[in-house]
């Protein structure tokens, strides 16, 4: 049994590193929302939150490389297309339509529509064969469906186009994390080190990306006076700096992400999520305008007793009550599993301490 000191050791770290993914979650929401109040151009920035990911995930594998002294994977190009492709696509147009959606939508109503991508990973789960039927699993998506309807039924701040937008990004979000399960699940491609993986998508992420940009915003961006018809050089480096903080709270999102995990649980990521969205419709309204009724609150709480009973029934099933999630069956499956349903126990079958600390540098 664990000393009162190394039990308070780890309350406190889990507690700083809960506090670090919150920094970057709930940060690069309300800033992107900001800076869609006088930037409206989403494509763009995303295609340059994706150049600077690139650049740091870069960095970061070299840094690896050098303290490891150990040569970072990189797929051939065969391999590289056919693989990775499918991922970077979904995973670029889940991206491109959330941070397009803030043109039109509340941050509450974004939270809150964007919290159904639990069904749809649910749901892909299934037809991929990732998870075993359940019908506790019908509740579940009760639950979380019918929150989603009671929020936007009375929702005095509804727009139509934005919502629509945040639940296409949803949907594919439960594409996304699907494709990437199998993609780090694949022993064989050596990306089972978020950096790596990080390091892979992201060309092909702006690559898909950019034809959709230039139908929709070349012109625009090629004849905005704040970047290419700038006026002034202040103005110019103004967008260049709000820009880039935005690419650094993206890349710092997946890595406090993956630092959770990998320190704690997906189970606490999960928990960590729930609070999370509480956070930021409280704060939302509070500093950002958002007007939820009482009929509102009402359905995000129906959402969050969604989410907490799926979490609850990971955590039952997980100490051996019944099987819920089925590996792929691939060779020296390193045992990872999609975020949002993955458990401290799954992670850690079969993870030693040599495999975890190279990793985590």
């Amino acid at each position: 049994m664990a000393c009162p000191t190394q039990f308070l050791c780890r309350a406190l770290r889990t507690v700083g590193l809960v506090l670090f993914y919150y920094v970057f979650s709930i940060g690069i929401t309300f800033y992107n929302k900001w800076l869609m109040r006088d930037f409206h151009f989403p494509l763009f920035m995303t295609l340059v939150h994706l150049v600077i990911i690139f650049s740091f995930s870069t960095l970061t594998r070299f840094a690896m490389q050098c303290w490891t002294g150990k040569p970072r994977v990189t797929l051939p190009w065969k391999v590289y297309l056919s693989k990775v492709a499918p991922t970077a696509l979904a995973t670029t147009l889940d991206i491109g339509l959330s941070n397009w959606s803030f043109l039109f939508i509340t941050i509450s109503l974004y939270t809150m529509t964007k919290s159904s991508a639990v069904l749809f990973i649910l749901f892909f789960s299934l037809v991929f064969k990732l998870e075993e039927p359940n019908p506790f699993l019908i509740l579940v998506v009760l639950l979380i469906a019918s929150g989603l309807f009671m929020f936007t039924l009375k929702s005095t701040q509804f727009n139509l186009e934005g919502f629509i937008m945040v639940l296409l990004a949803s949907f594919i979000g439960g594409i996304r994390w699907t494709l990437t399960q199998v993609l780090m699940q694949k022993a064989e491609l050596g990306l089972q080190n978020p950096i790596d993986t990080m390091y892979h998508l992201q060309p092909l992420m702006f690559l898909g990306l950019f034809p959709l940009f230039l139908l929709n915003e070349g012109l625009s961006v090629s004849t905005t006076e704040k970047l290419f018809r700038v006026s002034e050089l202040s103005h110019l480096l103004y967008s260049l700096v709000t820009l880039s903080v935005g690419g650094m709270l993206a890349f710092g999102l997946g890595f406090s992400e993956f630092l959770l995990v990998s320190r704690t649980s997906s189970l606490t990521l999960s928990i960590a999520g729930i609070f999370k969205e509480v956070c930021t419709l409280l704060l939302a309204v509070e500093f950002m305008g958002d007007k939820m009724n009482t009929v509102n609150w009402l359905g995000f709480a129906v959402c969050l007793s969604g989410i907490s009973l799926h979490v609850g029934l990971k955590t039952y099933y997980s100490k051996g009550n019944g099987p819920m999630v089925r590996q792929l069956p691939v060779r020296d499956n390193p045992g990872l599993e999609l975020p949002l349903l993955q458990t401290k126990e799954d992670y850690c079958e079969d993870t030693n301490d040599e495999e975890e600390q190279e990793i985590l540098y």
